[in-house]
């Protein structure tokens, strides 16, 4: 088994999580996503971050609002939704419990 591919799997499955986390501060537009999630080393690219807003906003866990730009394009920002701070809190407790027993789980005795 190939470690990189499981630590991939690792990130894949609390991106969300952390998604959700970042928006939650503030509305954002994804580029400023995306440099938040590779500041903290979370590697994600722009073809992985636009689908997942994209279901997490059909899920109604997000809204967006356009904004002008002065250095281009009107931009998307995104803010949650209220059934999406429920969410967020629902994944922050499950991130909580699954962090203890894995820990609990991986600590070595003596």
């Amino acid at each position: 088994m190939n470690a990189e591919k499981a630590k991939i799997q690792m990130r894949k499955g609390i991106l969300e999580l952390c998604i959700l986390s970042i928006i939650k501060r503030g509305d954002l537009y994804a580029s400023d996503i995306i440099e938040e999630l590779k500041s903290a080393e979370m590697i994600v690219v722009e073809g992985t971050l636009y689908p997942l807003l994209t279901r997490l906003k059909n899920a109604d866990l997000l809204n967006y609002r356009w904004e002008e730009s002065t250095s281009g394009p009107p931009r998307k920002y995104y803010s949650l939704t209220e059934k999406g701070q429920d969410f967020l809190n629902d994944l922050k407790h499950t991130w909580n419990q699954l962090q203890n027993t894995v820990n609990q789980i991986t600590q070595e005795n003596g």
